[in-house]
């Protein structure tokens, strides 16, 4: 039986995605989110403890997170695990773990600040219908 690399996560944007393009015309965006966790210390007391994740997209789902992510923003990614490594500056050699996502959800409504379209009279965010956005696998690469 195969394994099973699944990671589904819920959270805000730390930052704007940065897109580049590679040889070929291959797109790929890197991003941040972030994830809560509460729970009680000893004394009783709500703690929050706040996760970052290193997001990936790639191809169209590059383009979408390019055009439609902000930071702050509240989405839901669906993808898998990866850890990969590189050589930093003194050549010594780094590992990274990111989930290179596979779908993206946008929750809510705009993020702050995003402008008067997204907002209403009172300078709520204006609810938005719930985008999603998948990474559709190559048909010359399905492995029958």
């Amino acid at each position: 039986m195969a394994g099973v690399n699944k990671v589904i996560l819920v959270g805000n944007l730390g930052k704007d995605p940065e897109v580049r393009h590679l040889e070929g015309g291959v797109s790929v965006a890197h991003f941040t989110l972030a994830t809560n966790d509460y729970y009680k210390d000893k004394q009783g007391n709500r703690v929050e403890r706040t996760e970052w994740h290193n997001i990936s997209a790639w191809r169209g789902l590059a383009d979408m997170a390019d055009k439609f992510l902000k930071k702050g923003q509240q989405v839901y990614i669906e993808g898998k695990l990866r850890t990969r490594q590189y050589q930093d500056k003194d050549q010594q050699t780094r590992y990274i773990t990111e989930i290179i996502a596979d779908e993206i959800s946008m929750l809510g409504g705009r993020p702050q600040g995003t402008g008067a379209a997204g907002s209403d009279a009172n300078g709520q965010a204006a609810a938005e219908p719930q985008q999603t956005f998948r990474h559709e696998p190559e048909l010359d690469k399905l492995p029958f």
